[in-house]
């Protein structure tokens, strides 16, 4: 669940940095890396759509580790361990049982981490935090492996038409921001959170996302055009809010960037930050409209 646009929780949108620059990254890197990924995603897709579980599953541990690592930064306890095995449940337990199984892997991720952070300090001492902790350990729950979850309840039927599609809006949206934004970007979004987003570069994620979305749900669902004009819109908005949010918890921890293992990009969690509500929106629209 990756795509190839720079990233900083913004995804670069053309504002210039102080630097002067409208990238502020390596851009050959960040496209190295992108089309790398996006390969290793397209192939395991056609050949074995039920590796995409593996995928997923895999990118998420990586990102609840990255964000609780920064969260322990900041003296905030999330308890890893159920956190981390508790989201593969979510994910995994999709493939034979559907939503019932990514509820009930929610709900047993959410309890596991109650028990492990209320007994973490032995039983003659009373937890710092508690519900502060708690509070923040199932939003992490639900912004990772729930919202991943859907992404992968889309290939439940060896088909894995419906995550081309959902991959194929979120890069054009992605695509489109960038380039809009780059030549053309002059106006702030959001400035208090995301300095580099633009409102020029939000009307390019909105041109190319209904293009591509309009392209893929006629073309490869063989469905209703208004359906991926719906789509291409929904996917904007949870794109760039997706993006706004993890700025606005990393504005809050005071870091630009949850990992450093994807060159150009900074960490797992810094590429999926569109990709996560996008893939439950997609889930959605195409459930309820086909």
């Amino acid at each position: 669940m990756t795509t190839a646009g720079p990233a900083d929780g913004s995804h670069q949108d053309g504002v210039p940095t102080a630097t002067g620059t409208k990238a502020g990254r390596n851009l050959p890197a960040a496209i190295a890396v992108g089309v790398a990924l996006g390969a290793l995603v397209i192939v395991s897709l056609i050949f074995v759509p039920k590796v995409w579980f593996g995928i997923v599953g895999g990118a998420i541990a990586i990102a609840t580790w990255e964000v609780v690592r920064r969260l322990r930064e900041a003296d905030i306890l999330v308890p890893w361990i159920p956190l981390v095995l508790g989201g593969q449940a979510v994910i995994w337990l999709g493939w034979p049982f559907g939503t019932t199984g990514v509820l009930a892997g929610f709900a047993g991720t959410a309890l596991a981490c109650m028990i492990w952070r209320l007994l973490a300090d032995g039983l003659d001492a009373a937890p710092r935090n508690y519900l502060r902790d708690m509070a923040i350990t199932v939003f992490v729950a639900a912004w990772l492996p729930l919202l991943a979850s859907f992404a992968t309840l889309m290939v439940t039927g060896d088909d894995a038409g419906w995550v081309f599609v959902f991959m194929i809006g979120v890069v054009c949206s992605d695509v489109g921001g960038y380039t809009a934004g780059v030549l053309f970007g002059r106006h702030p979004m959001v400035p208090a959170i995301s300095p580099k987003k633009s409102w020029e570069g939000l009307g390019g994620s909105l041109v190319f996302a209904i293009i591509g979305s309009l392209l893929t749900v006629t073309l490869i669902l063989d469905a209703n055009p208004a359906i991926g004009l719906l789509l291409g819109v929904v996917l904007v908005a949870t794109g760039t809010l997706g993006d706004l949010i993890e700025s606005q918890i990393k504005r809050d921890l005071g870091i630009k960037d949850m990992g450093t293992m994807l060159p150009g990009h900074g960490g797992i969690m810094d590429r999926l930050d569109s990709l996560l509500p996008s893939a439950f929106v997609t889930w959605l629209v195409l459930t309820a409209l086909l």
